[in-house]
């Protein structure tokens, strides 16, 4: 026969078949181990022997290596060449041109089937004359010379050792990857739910971790990553598994298969699969655990929150008074004691006397604190406390004047002297409005002097304010009082009338705004505090001395060689006994000198009048009427005693300035309070860990589930989970794969796939539908000799 690749160079085939004979070799332990075809040397020739296609049997097989019967059902193809055959006793280096066995590295042996050896330097090789000198070699490497095989890394190793664990015959080996993923899960939201138990209610400084720069929220952050990966591991492990449960009993379309495939990876696949099954089989419960884990970061971050509250830092302090007893410096005159001013107090009074009062400071957010208060925080409160102070009544007696023009003496102009010079005073026709007008001596509160000889409008008189004890002779109008003849000791009791609407309304006889007023001592009840910079207090109750008792003033005559004059005591001193109780119950009060000192002050206004000359010019007030010689006028921008200002709100504020300055005083004793400072404390709403912790207990019936399942179909379905090489070997078969991937005009390969309905055969593999064989099955060769063939 003729040699494709070498047509000229003739083979020669034995046809002869020795296969039937038994061997001479390996019998008997005298009987030599090796066949006499290997022990010939490489300088001998080659005889190779191969039956005729007539003499050859139906199945043939190799006397060396035998090649497996195929099954009856599959169709043989016959080789399209001879086959030739070897024996490969190890792997050697083998060179077929002529060399000889001295050039090899080791001895290489052939055997002539029929006559056991020959002499191979009488042909050109492989027993073929006439050969070309020399024929392409063949090498096989020597073992010596391979490199050696590369140790596994720790991948591998791990990758390995779980491989075991899925072969194991133990439940919990095989699954042991799994379970402690879900205990890792597990741990972790323990942790989180033990720290946050030790630091609920907490401040947050009780988070020792800070110190090294672990947040509380960074802490929760981890765990919760670490928790969510862990717990969906075993999940689509189990979904894995079911992928290949699910093809066993009935066929299904192949197109669940990757529907099952992509439920392990992600929630759109579970997502398809909950469609698929309609949530009755066993991994729809995967498919909700990893459809919901979607939400597990963002539940883990609002189950802690951190508001802000205020912490008891320290003590804090604020001023009240019991006995207002200021020190005064002695002063005389031609031998007699002179009355002092407390000098604070007075500074505070002259303000409201002729202007618009004290205004409060800003300072921060607020407004500065008028008393002397300690507050070492942003947070001060204090328990409602007593003080002494000054409060102040009005009441409207509008209802008290009438209007009327009576000849009378002008006793208000601004060109009048004080007291002792009344008879100076001039007489005339006064229109307005008076008090007490049907009396002996009525009082104008609002009018003008009728002038006959202009235009009839002489001077106006627009405000007047009308002590109701004189000065110096403390002689008293109305019982010192028409509406407060009830307190006890006030300080000053007044009646104040202004015009409506300035000059105008005087000479249109408009009715002028009247208030009887009264300042008084008393024991206020206060709830004060002080927060972010701003001092805020209530007086929630007061308390006056309202007992019958006889007119404290006592007034004197004294006539010298130095003059005349008039002596003025104040005979008792201030006494209130609040009805209050518990450790601030106290008699509050001042003395007599005191008493008299606080009075006079006011002396400076009261009693005084705001007259202007027509209604175009500029109003003057006249005050210190009470002083012989020290009348002033002044000039008044805006007058705070005046309408449209509201006097009532003005007296106390002049009445609240009056208690901080005595507050002040050296007479002061402190009330402690609280000083809280801002602090972030731990809240923990527990309500948002629902969700991890029922994702990690679905997740743990859904893995003992799956693990019961996989064991009951453990003869029928191995333990291959999300494995790729498993469904590389359960692969379909070639023209099946061919039918689903050959284009054809309409279809896309998994629309086919959704058509093609599979089965998973224990042992076999898949089994199409209307199908009898199964990928499985062993396949015959097409072109390629069996293993031992060239």
């Amino acid at each position: 026969m003729k040699w494709s690749a070498y047509p000229n160079i003739p083979v020669f085939l034995e046809t002869s078949d020795d296969r039937g004979l038994p061997k001479s070799y390996g019998t008997t332990p005298t009987t030599p181990t090796t066949s006499p075809a290997l022990e010939n040397p490489l300088d001998r020739p080659v005889h190779l022997s191969v039956t005729t296609p007539s003499t050859l049997p139906a199945r043939d097989h190799s006397a060396v290596w035998p090649i497996p019967e195929p099954p009856p059902e599959i169709e043989v193809q016959q080789p399209r060449r001879l086959l030739l055959r070897f024996f490969p006793l190890e792997r050697l280096r083998v060179r077929f041109n002529g060399a000889r066995a001295s050039q090899c590295s080791e001895k290489t042996e052939f055997t002539d089937l029929e006559s056991g050896t020959a002499d191979i330097s009488n042909f050109g090789g492989l027993g073929i004359m006439d050969g070309p000198p020399k024929l392409p070699s063949i090498q096989i490497p020597s073992p010596v010379d391979e490199k050696p095989q590369r140790l596994p890394n720790i991948a591998e190793r791990i990758e390995r050792r779980l491989w075991r664990y899925n072969l194991n015959g133990n439940v919990i080996q095989r699954w042991l990857l799994e379970i402690i993923s879900w205990t890792i899960s597990a741990v972790c939201m323990g942790a989180i739910v033990g720290v946050l138990i030790y630091l609920r209610n907490e401040p947050l400084s009780r988070w020792q971790l800070n110190r090294i720069g672990l947040t509380l929220n960074a802490f929760i952050s981890v765990l919760s990553k670490v928790a969510s990966a862990a717990l969906l591991l075993p999940v689509a492990e189990a979904l894995g598994q079911l992928k290949w449960s699910w093809f066993q009993g009935h066929s299904k379309k192949l197109w669940d298969f990757e529907i099952f495939d992509n439920a392990s990876r992600g929630p759109w696949g579970s997502f398809l699969l909950l469609i698929r099954t309609k949530g009755r089989a066993l991994a729809a419960l995967g498919a909700l655990v990893t459809i919901f884990a979607l939400a597990l970061d963002q539940f883990f971050q609002q189950v802690v929150d951190f508001p802000d509250q205020w912490k008891l830092q320290g003590n804090s302090s604020i001023p009240r008074v019991v006995r207002y007893e200021p020190v005064y410096p002695e002063q005389y005159q031609n031998g007699l004691l002179l009355a002092q001013w407390d000098e604070n107090l007075y500074a505070v009074l002259n303000s409201f006397f002729y202007d618009n009062g004290t205004q409060p400071m800003q300072f921060g957010n607020g407004t500065r604190a008028d008393v002397p208060l300690s507050c070492p925080t942003s947070n001060c409160t204090w328990p409602p406390y007593e003080t002494l102070g000054v409060c102040s009544q009005c009441v409207d007696v509008s209802q008290l004047l009438t209007f009327d023009c009576l000849e009378t003496r002008v006793d208000w102009t601004s060109n009048l002297t004080g007291p002792g010079t009344e008879w100076t005073y001039p007489n005339g026709t006064v229109c307005g409005y008076w008090l007490n007008a049907t009396s002996e001596e009525p009082v104008l509160m609002s009018g003008y002097l009728k002038n006959s000889t202009d235009s009839g409008e002489g001077e106006a008189l627009l405000m007047r304010i009308l002590a109701l004890v004189t000065n110096p002779k403390r002689q008293t109008f109305y019982g010192g009082s028409i509406n407060f003849k009830h307190i006890r000791n006030p300080i000053e009791d007044f009646i104040i009338a202004g015009a409506a609407n300035e000059a105008p309304s005087v000479y249109r006889n408009e009715t002028p705004i009247a208030h009887e007023c009264v300042l008084s001592w008393c024991v206020k009840t206060i709830q004060s505090s002080y927060w972010l910079a701003m001092y805020q207090e209530e007086v929630t109750e007061h308390y006056m001395n309202e007992t019958e008792g006889p007119y404290p003033w006592t007034t004197i005559r004294i006539d010298g060689p130095q003059g005349s004059g008039t002596d003025t005591y104040y005979a008792e001193d201030v006494v209130i006994d609040a009805p209050s109780s518990g450790p601030n119950h106290s008699t509050y009060g001042l003395s007599n000198l005191t008493a008299v000192n606080t009075i006079t002050i006011f002396d400076e206004i009261f009693p005084s009048f705001t007259t202007v000359a027509n209604s175009s010019a500029e109003p003057f007030l006249r005050y210190r009427t009470s002083f012989v010689d020290r009348v002033m006028l002044r000039k008044m921008q805006k007058n705070p005693w005046i309408p449209p200002a509201n006097v009532s709100e003005y007296v106390d504020r002049m009445a609240t300035a009056f208690t901080n300055v005595i507050r002040a005083g050296s007479s002061k004793e402190m009330i402690y309070g609280d000083a809280y400072d801002k602090e972030t404390y731990v809240s923990v709403r527990w309500g948002w860990f629902s969700l991890p912790l029922g994702l990690l207990i679905l997740s743990f019936v859904f893995l003992v589930a799956t693990i019961i399942r996989s064991a009951k179909e453990m003869g029928q379905v191995g333990v291959w989970k999300t494995s790729a090489i498993a469904t590389l070997l359960y692969s379909l078969p070639d023209h099946y794969q061919e039918r689903i991937t050959r284009p054809v005009s309409k279809g896309t390969p998994r629309a086919r796939a959704k058509e093609l309905r599979i089965q998973l055969l224990p042992t076999k593999g898949w089994r199409i539908s209307g199908d009898m064989t199964s990928p499985m099955t062993p396949k015959a060769p097409r072109t390629q000799p069996p293993p031992g063939w060239l």
